[in-house]
């Protein structure tokens, strides 16, 4: 049984190999099973004993990276008295590098962007509840919707990270999650070289 589990993991690992190498080259809409199985070294049967399509092999692969993710940020995202310390933003560009090529397929929109939503929808949902539940925890009210705040953070924080792995720039995982970090507690004022207030905050209190 044990060496029947260790060929089973050994094909589907193969088979991903072969997909999210193929996407990348090809695009999504253009391989087929035939072209995994060829790629893998691996018969057509071996295939469909483990997913019955490559639509299937894309969703299980949306799936690993959530799964993974949310075992990995669940602890980080625990109510407690912290507010954002930037470890749940460097875990998560932890994750990308180490799936690179997973994270490039689905953050492309391979799939006529299925796997894509379907990410965005579990990173936000995740997201808005971490939200309000720090807030709440902190005895603060949040002054921006839970849902947009959430979506505001995911949308940013994934395009991204879709540069950071599509260019390979110069930066590393800590350095752009500590970049990221100072956006989120100073703002888009103080990051684009400004000091004080921004005019509109400054025009709201004075009633102009």
């Amino acid at each position: 049984m044990a060496v029947e589990d260790r060929r089973k993991r050994r094909s589907r690992k193969v088979l991903r190999e072969a997909f999210l190498s193929l996407v990348l080259e090809r695009g999504y809409a253009s391989i087929t099973v035939e072209d995994i199985t060829e790629r893998a070294d691996l018969g057509r049967a071996t295939f469909y004993t483990h997913y019955t399509d490559k639509s299937a092999l894309l969703d299980q692969i949306v799936t690993d990276l959530i799964e993974e993710m949310q075992r990995r940020l669940e602890p980080l995202f625990e109510v407690s008295g912290q507010a954002f310390t930037g470890k749940a933003v460097l875990a998560l560009f932890q994750h990308a590098a180490e799936e690179r090529d997973a994270y490039r397929v689905v953050l492309r929109g391979e799939g006529d962007g299925r796997a894509l939503r379907r990410f965005v929808e579990d990173r936000s949902a995740a997201a808005a509840k971490a939200f309000a539940e720090r807030a709440a925890a902190q005895g603060a009210e949040l002054r921006v919707a839970a849902e947009v705040l959430a979506r505001a953070w995911v949308g940013e924080l994934l395009i991204t990270m879709s540069w950071w792995l599509e260019s390979e720039p110069a930066m590393s995982a800590e350095e752009i999650a500590a970049q990221l970090l100072d956006l989120s507690l100073r703002g888009r004022f103080w990051a684009s070289g400004f000091d004080g207030e921004p005019p509109a905050a400054t025009a709201r209190k004075s009633g102009a």
